[in-house]
């Protein structure tokens, strides 16, 4: 394998290294790095930034195409708060008492508050549908994400971090402030075209603060191993909550994948729906396995399993749109 052969492959696949190294080190270290997991104005200004510099390339019309020709989005939010839960419930029939209640958790919480849209346009799809669903899934959750799990488990949520007064504060701060300010900035014409012109550079941007944000993640994964039962911990349940929860994610983004095809939809609409219909947020996820004790090892799965089989998919996504343009 010769140096450009050796670049080519660090260019096409740094970001999965990456991945994997943040996931161990944090994971590892996770004791000596807990202060930096817990500062929530840290985490919450780098979930602020990337959808900041995923907003600044956006033309405002493409948002607008997205809420005006509404289907794309409507079909991932019914997939991730409607058909996912249902495949969970089923799926969950099959797992040990002490994973399956977890498991249902995860279905229940809603579409991830930013990786969804880097990868849908890391694998080119069209972001502003993404977007669009994590802010209907997130906007509705604190009844949705309730309503499912007493359904599913027969038990209640009681959490003042679910309530619609919290939530829409939440979303109004990280994800509708940053991508209207990054609109408003847009009105100066140098700076739109500068970042239209730059949009790879600040998706690379934005992909480095999701590795933070997974960085924050894997910390909170080391600390909540250190506390795990030995039942939740025996081998062969692990294996099999871990081979569910791929399952569940898998299955939901080719299910994604297929109706968008099904109905029609533009390539890059397909692939927005795939990520979005099938990413789950951690935040919400481990505070509602916490509020109903149920363990939070597979919420805790599903989002490392998540970021590792989408990264792939993303990349094989376009692959295929560099295979197309070179034929």
């Amino acid at each position: 394998m010769g140096s450009d052969d050796v670049k080519r492959f660090f260019q096409q696949r740094w970001f999965l290294l990456a991945l994997f190294a943040v996931l161990a080190i944090g994971i590892v270290g996770a004791r000596p790095l807990e202060p930096v997991a817990s500062s929530k104005i840290l985490r919450d200004c780098v979930v602020a930034s990337v959808l900041f510099l995923m907003a600044l390339p956006l033309e405002a019309n493409a948002m607008w195409r997205s809420i005006s020709r509404p289907w794309p989005p409507l079909l991932a939010v019914a997939i991730n708060f409607g058909l996912l839960p249902l495949f969970a419930w089923a799926v969950s029939l099959g797992l040990d008492p002490v994973m399956a209640p977890g498991l249902l958790v995860a279905a229940a919480t809603p579409c991830t508050l930013a990786s969804a849209s880097v990868w849908t346009r890391r694998a080119g799809g069209n972001d502003s549908v993404s977007i669009l669903v994590t802010i209907v899934t997130n906007g509705t959750c604190f009844f949705v994400t309730p309503l499912w799990l007493l359904a599913m488990t027969g038990r209640s949520v009681d959490n003042p971090d679910l309530s619609l007064s919290k939530m829409a504060l939440k979303l109004g701060l990280l994800v509708v402030l940053p991508m209207v300010l990054a609109q408003v900035l847009r009105f100066h014409a140098r700076l739109a075209g500068w970042a239209t012109r730059n949009k790879p550079l600040l998706s690379i941007a934005a992909q480095c603060g999701i590795l933070s944000m997974v960085f924050f993640g894997a910390i909170r994964t080391g600390l909540r191993l250190g506390t795990a039962t030995a039942a939740e911990l025996a081998p062969l349940t692990l294996l099999a909550m871990s081979v569910a929860v791929c399952t569940v994610h898998t299955v939901m983004l080719v299910a994604g994948v297929w109706l968008a095809r099904l109905f029609r939809f533009s390539r890059e609409d397909q692939i927005a729906i795939a990520f979005a219909s099938s990413q789950k947020t951690l935040m919400v996820g481990l505070l509602m396995a916490m509020s109903l004790q149920v363990s939070i090892l597979p919420m805790i799965t599903y989002h490392v399993m998540q970021l590792l089989i989408d990264t792939l998919i993303a990349d094989h996504f376009r692959r295929q749109d560099s295979d197309a343009a070179g034929a």
